[in-house]
């Protein structure tokens, strides 16, 4: 290590203590040597470095009785990454991460919130259980990439997806979210969890799979009258059955499989009614102002506006009635009055049979600075941005491909406070794009490049 980053390492150490951030400014490094532990206890890991973190054959630990933050402009890659948080408190994802070797758990949650965790062909989770384990019920997913040839009893990655095939399936894509799924009429509902199977060997399979779950996903369906449900597009959706189940030890089992793609557990499709298009926060007169947007609503019945100091235990601070049925935009405000200095928010949507469903998790910050995140990158089927911006405006996104041609142009609005915009690339090529965002009449434009698998 060289004296500068030693120094910075001190300094970074000393700053965390007070404001409970491990800050790495840009131009500079955290080395970790040998098989080091790095300890975080109630701290957030911020990476604003290209290559900041260089993590060697070291773990990073995640401790104490509250809930911490891994943040930053910049990738993160870990090698061995230990959620140890007491109180049920969780590692709340503001960026997409890496992880090379393993993600242990031995308490609390790693909570997504719309972020992937790559293992790349080498990562794998261990000891995951009821009380600690990933979650992420507003989206993210966690990525694996293998070869599978004659697969007997294979748990990719420990992901809880366990295959066996007489086929060698060669090259496969193992992806598992965390996100209730919907058909293609905003309806339904599933557990937790599903996985996304995607070998380059996908026809006469015969191929068994054995879905694992954990109780705290069942999103209250009835456990056992769980079976396997199947999507070639994410919305369309065929019921598969079971050949055996075992509610003890948690897994639905099916065999003579042909081909996968997208699996889920569900029972009958129940009401799932609102599709949420937007949720802004901003500050205004010493006052927090939430507005969110719904796509289309069914059988919704109220909104409960929830608070967190920490992301993970929340408060109700209001209540909005929801419009029933509908299948236009429809508009939502709610205004904090007692906002606190530093807190999480979200929207809870529950329909007339109690089930409930959330928005994205977000943090206030009322020092607000033109920023602006992309993730996740490589990316699968969508590329989300976060803008923050002092003053409404107009964002315009443009996607070129690898040419340089203009393959999509499209217009969003900008609230003032933190926006997330989604560019849809699904029927995109897998490839390298590049993606101009524009807003404040032009005034500020941000290009980077994405690449698609």
């Amino acid at each position: 290590m060289t004296k500068r980053n030693f120094l910075l390492l001190f300094l970074l150490v000393y700053a965390a203590t007070i404001s409970a951030q491990l800050v790495i400014t840009p131009g500079t490094q955290l080395y970790m040597s040998g098989n080091t532990q790095l300890t975080l206890q109630n701290i957030d890991l911020v990476n604003n470095s290209n290559g900041g973190l260089v993590a060697g054959n070291g773990t990073v630990s995640f401790t104490g009785n509250a809930s911490s933050n891994i943040s930053g402009s910049q990738p993160v890659q870990f090698y061995k990454l230990e959620i140890n948080k007491t109180s049920g408190s969780s590692v709340l994802l503001q960026r997409a991460i890496d992880v090379t070797q393993q993600v242990s758990f031995v308490n609390g949650f790693l909570n997504l919130n719309n972020f992937d965790v790559n293992l790349g062909t080498t990562g794998t989770l261990n000891g995951e259980q009821e009380t600690s384990r990933i979650i992420g019920s507003n989206g993210g997913q966690v990525l694996f990439s293998t070869v599978l040839n004659t697969p007997v009893a294979v748990n990719p990655a420990n992901l809880g997806a366990i295959i066996s095939s007489a086929q060698n399936l060669g090259a496969v894509i193992v992806r598992r979210g965390h996100r209730s799924q919907i058909n293609n009429y905003g309806q339904g509902n599933t557990v937790l969890r599903y996985f996304d199977i995607l070998p380059v060997n996908n026809n006469n399979l015969n191929a068994t799979l054995r879905f694992q779950y954990f109780d705290g996903e069942l999103n209250g369906l009835t456990e056992s009258t769980l079976v396997l449900w199947r999507s070639a597009d994410n919305l369309h959706w065929t019921n598969e059955g079971s050949t055996s189940k075992n509610s003890t030890i948690n897994y639905v089992e099916k065999t003579g499989i042909a081909s996968f793609s997208r699996w889920t557990l569900s029972s009958l499709n129940n009401p799932l009614p609102v599709a949420f298009v937007l949720f802004n926060i901003k500050c205004e007169g010493g006052k927090v102002v939430l507005n969110w947007k719904t796509a289309q609503e069914q059988n919704s019945s109220h909104y409960i506006i929830e608070r967190s100091t920490d992301g993970l235990n929340w408060t109700m601070i209001g209540s909005l009635p929801a419009a029933g049925n509908s299948n236009i935009e429809r508009s939502y405000l709610f205004t904090d009055n007692n906002p606190l200095q530093k807190s999480y928010y979200r929207i809870a949507q529950y329909d007339i049979n109690g089930r409930v469903g959330y928005t994205a998790i977000q943090r206030l910050s009322c020092n607000v600075m033109d920023a602006l995140s992309i993730w996740p990158n490589p990316f699968h089927e969508k590329v989300f941005i976060n803008v923050s911006v002092s003053n409404g405006s107009q964002a315009v996104i443009k996607v070129f491909d690898n040419k340089g041609a203009l393959i999509k142009i499209q217009n969003n609005p900008l609230l003032p406070g933190s926006n997330q915009l989604t560019v849809d690339m699904k029927n995109q090529p897998n490839g390298m794009y590049q993606l101009t965002i524009e807003w404040d009449n032009g005034q500020i434009k941000r290009t980077t490049k994405v690449i698609k698998q």
